[in-house]
């Protein structure tokens, strides 16, 4: 008798005899049945019409077999019921046949496996047979990359949409395949929700489809931990063609739900009116972000404050006949992360990492005036409590050099492209350690890589309050993370 757990099992001797770089090189990794059974369980159950199912990246069916599940339970109750499943890797073909075949001679359906590249599938099926046929999708397509003028980008601009990643491309393909009412549940990286490189995709989203529900494991290394995945997972799901109400969120540490917070948010606050890079947040608690909730306090951009932040210019690997492991005569300081790491800078460091670069004609142009500037690194650990880490690289610590050099994997905050005032660049430093910076940008960041496009976009406080936080900072000693969110919450009862 079928039934999901007979299929796990075989999930897992199906995954275990493949290798790592297999699954790596196809970019996608099977669903575990717990986590199936979750995303099968977000269905608006319905008792009239037909089904018909899309799975696209259907491995030997996990997904389709959690749904199926559920028609059997008579949770789901459908006139017919029709599916198709889409599997590129063709040695999984007679598992998933059986699986499906199983399930429809129990339900009486109709089941069809494709095998083949599903995104040239999806585009000719809509330029040529009107696409649109589909009620449901369930699907955990594959996360691989796939650059500008690759045949892949170039069928999905077919239907309008410009990505950069598989999952993106194969989600943007299923919204356009489906009838208007149909619903989509996805298990996909949260990378899509920040960042301008998926904008176009938020675009095409969010214009087809209304955003129903938002799931978060918050957990990176449990959604497909098997297969020791590290990426932070979330659940969608959409309904096409249907008009935006508020956002159900929901987390869970892991896949067992056991823990399973719920809340329902206004879309505006998911995604903010006024945000053309379309950020979608994911607001945990009912109260509203320290930040947003003070709009008065934090008010001001970057641009407000004449401030600017950019990545580290100096990209090693392309200067680095002209890098030195330790200071010489001609050579200036550069700065990596790890000159910074213990929040204080630390320079020379011994580590493997250079610690100066000559000055000529090929590095002048990537080097900065001495200053003092404010930096963050670019990448924390996933171990670390924040998401920034702000330092200050004070002008007095280099009192011999007249240029710096900043590694790619910091960020930069300057005034036209020179140093800080000194009070200034410390009052960053506090306002950017703080846990409300942090809550702030984990409703929209998914992964431990702040760039400055993500910097740009927080709010701050004044220049006036920022002047205060740092003359402050100058006259403690050590600072605890306490006293920081105590200064910041000072700012909001200020105003």
């Amino acid at each position: 008798m079928i039934h999901l757990d007979t299929v796990d099992k075989l999930r897992q001797q199906v995954a275990s005899a493949r290798s790592r770089a297999l699954k790596s090189s196809l970019g996608q990794f099977m669903t575990p049945s717990a986590t199936a059974q979750f995303m099968a369980s977000l269905f608006t159950a319905a008792t009239h019409g037909p089904c018909h199912l899309i799975d696209p990246g259907a491995g030997i069916g996990s997904l389709s077999s959690a749904f199926l599940d559920r028609c059997v339970a008579g949770e789901l109750a459908f006139e017919s019921i029709h599916i198709t499943a889409y599997e590129y890797d063709a040695s999984l073909h007679s598992h998933l046949r059986q699986v499906l075949t199983a399930y429809g001679e129990k339900l009486g359906a109709e089941t069809e496996v494709v095998g083949g590249d599903f995104i040239e599938h999806a585009v000719n099926a809509r330029q040529f047979n009107g696409g649109s046929r589909f009620t449901h999708a369930i699907m955990n397509p594959p996360y691989k990359k796939i650059n500008t003028g690759s045949r892949h980008r170039l069928l999905a601009r077919e239907i309008g949409l410009e990505t950069v990643n598989l999952y993106t491309a194969f989600l943007g393909c299923v919204i356009a395949l489906m009838q208007d009412g149909g619903e989509i549940v996805a298990i996909i990286p949260r990378s899509f929700c920040n960042g301008p490189y998926y904008r176009p995709f938020r675009q095409f989203m969010l214009h087809r489809t209304a955003l129903c529900h938002i799931h978060l494991f918050k957990a990176r290394d449990k959604a497909f931990k098997e297969d020791n995945v590290l990426q932070e997972t979330i659940v969608v799901r959409l309904r096409k063609g249907e008009t935006q109400g508020s956002v159900k969120i929901s987390a869970s540490e892991d896949d067992t739900s056991a823990d399973l917070e719920t809340y329902v948010h206004p879309f505006d606050k998911v995604v903010f009116p006024d945000d053309d890079q379309l950020f979608i947040h994911i607001p945990l608690a009912e109260a509203e972000s320290s930040l947003i909730g003070a709009a008065d306090a934090f008010s001001f951009s970057l641009e407000d404050l004449g401030i600017g932040v950019c990545t580290g210019p100096v990209v090693d690997f392309r200067l680095k006949e002209h890098l030195r492991m330790q200071p010489e005569s001609g050579g200036v300081p550069l700065l990596y992360a790890n000159h910074l790491s213990t929040g204080e800078l630390v320079w020379p460091a011994e580590s493997k990492k250079p610690n100066s670069i000559v000055v000529n004609n090929e590095t002048r142009k990537w080097l900065m005036p001495n200053g003092t500037y404010t930096t963050t690194r670019r990448f924390s650990s996933k171990e670390e409590r924040r998401r920034v880490v702000a330092s200050v690289v004070p002008q007095a610590a280099f009192p011999t050099y007249a240029l710096l050099g900043f590694e790619n994997h910091l960020n930069v905050f300057h005034r036209r492209k020179g140093g800080l005032p000194l009070a200034l660049a410390h009052g960053l430093a506090i306002y950017l350690n703080s846990t409300a910076v942090d809550q702030h940008l984990r409703r929209f960041s998914g992964h431990t890589q702040v760039n400055a496009t993500d910097l740009r976009k927080l709010p701050y406080p004044s220049e006036k309050a920022l002047l205060a936080l740092g003359e402050w900072a100058m006259r403690q000693g050590a600072i605890t993370q306490n006293g920081i969110d105590a200064k910041i919450a000072e700012l909001t009862r200020e105003t």
